[in-house]
């Protein structure tokens, strides 16, 4: 897992996300990679099949009975980045 380090937090910045961290019975550390998941892939986000999906449908070029199966048969697992080693 990556690891990120963040310089000249203002004090205040930092005395608040302590706060907020013991509001939800977390680590400030822990604190931190929740509010960075929910900015980087926030709940409501939409998502490139059900996207492509939604574009082939309105073209006509996909029917409501393949879009389900297509998404039945979905790897919901994100793909292995590529490694040049």
């Amino acid at each position: 897992m990556a690891s990120i380090t963040i310089r000249n937090v203002p004090d205040e910045v930092h005395r608040a996300l302590r706060i907020r961290a013991a509001q939800h019975g977390r680590s400030t550390e822990a604190e931190i990679r929740a509010i960075l998941e929910q900015a980087a892939k926030p709940a409501g986000r939409m998502k490139l099949g059900p996207l492509l999906s939604s574009i082939a449908r309105e073209a006509g070029g996909l029917t409501e009975a393949e879009a389900d199966a297509f998404d039945r048969l979905r790897d919901r697992q994100p793909a292995e980045p590529i490694r040049f080693e």
